[in-house]
Order: structure tokens, then C-alpha cells, then sequence
């Protein structure tokens, strides 16, 4: 279980503010999703919340909380811990339009050395995990020679596959046809209910499932 605490966080380029006095709490469980006109900002906040871009101003916290099993009986709650925010990112996967994944390797190999950086959720296989996102035929072809659509499948199952308790997820249906937008909204159900999702996206397909909507305009000065 994960809770990631923002205070009077904000964000500037140069002189431009992109947004101002962001304070919020996302916690594991719960979905969320950050809307706004393109180019407002809601990439940039997301980058911020998983750490991949400094803030200029405020606090960000992350806070882990794992159970485990004690006397084979019950579960126990372990103490709050609180995570240096330059080791975060091994508790959040992200999938976004500009992350790119390395193309010369096949969707084995890639899925392979992600890995070895974080752990699959369990009782996953690479195998089975192609098979699930439909890439089982192109599984040993270069990614270069994927579709666009293709390319953003694997992208969606390095994130969703990760064993990480937190899935960050940017325009996560860009280059999806219909088929692959229900198999993103069918992923997300099976994989993601107990987990801190946030949603960055102006599209309903995308970020629907949400519990809570966040738009990105009330933060901009």
C-alpha cells in the first residue's frame, strides 16, 4: 500500500508558471484522474507526482506500507515508511506517449530487462503476458518493426505488469483502435484494483473508471 502526500507543490518553466499551490493525497485503492486543455499541464504533473521531474516549489511525500504474513495465519500490517523521493520510482511504473521503449530489442527481450528492474506481478509469465495484450505473434520481432499500436501494448504491459503499487498512465490509449482500447479498460480491471492509479488524459475511454477527477485549470495562476 502506497500514499503519495503533495504540498503547495508547484511547477514552473522559466518564468511560466504551469501550475501553482497543488496539494493532494493519492492513496492505494483509489483511482484518479488529471484533466485540462492539451498543453495545460497535466503530463508535466504527473511526471512530478512519479518523481521524473523536480517541482520548483513545495513537498512531496511518499509513504509505503506493505503486509505480510505472520505465522501463517494472519495478515500484519507493517509499519509506515517513509520513501527517499530519488528511490520512488521503484514503487511506480508509468506508460506515456513519449516514453520510448528500446526498439532493436523483440518484446521478450524488452519485457526480459525490464525484469530485471522490477519484478512481475505475480504469477505472471512474459508469455503469458503477450498472449494477454495480443502480441504473442510479434513476440520474438524487433519492436521497430511494431505498429504504433503495437508499440503502445507494450508499453501498457510493462506498466500494468510491473509489480509496483503505483501505475501512472499518460494518454494511455494513443494509437489504439477500438480493440485495443477495450483491452486497456479490460486490463485495467484485472490488474489494477488495489493499486494507486492516476490517469492523465482528456479522453473518458481513458480515465472513466476514476473515482476522482482533478482538473489541472483550478491550479494555474
Amino acid at each position: 500500500m502506497m500514499t503519495i502526500s503533495l504540498s503547495e507543490v508547484c511547477k514552473r518553466f522559466n518564468r511560466d508558471w504551469i501550475f501553482q499551490k497543488f496539494s493532494y493525497n493519492f492513496t492505494s485503492g483509489h483511482s484518479y484522474a488529471i484533466t485540462g486543455p492539451n498543453g495545460s499541464g497535466k503530463s508535466t504533473l504527473l511526471q512530478v507526482i512519479g518523481g521524473a521531474v523536480a517541482m520548483s516549489e513545495g513537498e512531496i511525500k511518499y509513504e509505503v506500507r506493505s503486509t505480510r504474513l505472520e505465522s501463517g495465519i494472519q495478515n500484519q500490517e507493517s509499519p509506515i515508511r517513509n520513501i527517499p523521493a530519488d528511490h520512488a520510482f521503484k514503487y511506480i511504473s508509468i506508460a506515456a506517449p513519449y516514453l520510448e521503449v528500446i526498439e532493436e530489442m523483440t518484446a521478450v527481450e524488452l519485457l526480459e530487462f525490464h525484469h530485471k528492474f522490477k519484478p512481475l506481478l505475480p504469477g505472471s509469465t512474459i508469455p503469458r503476458i503477450l498472449s494477454i495484450v495480443g502480441l504473442e505473434a510479434a513476440a520474438k520481432k524487433q519492436i521497430r518493426y511494431y505498429s504504433s499500436g503495437m508499440k503502445q501494448r507494450i508499453k501498457l504491459a510493462q506498466a500494468i505488469f510491473s509489480n509496483t503499487p503505483v501505475v501512472l498512465l499518460d494518454e494511455p490509449c494513443t494509437n489504439l483502435d477500438t480493440e485495443g482500447i477495450e483491452l486497456y479498460q479490460q486490463l485495467i480491471r484485472d490488474y489494477c484494483s488495489d493499486r494507486l492509479i492516476i490517469v492523465s488524459s482528456n479522453d473518458i475511454q481513458e480515465y472513466g473508471f476514476c473515482e476522482e477527477k482533478i482538473s489541472i485549470v483550478e491550479y494555474k495562476r
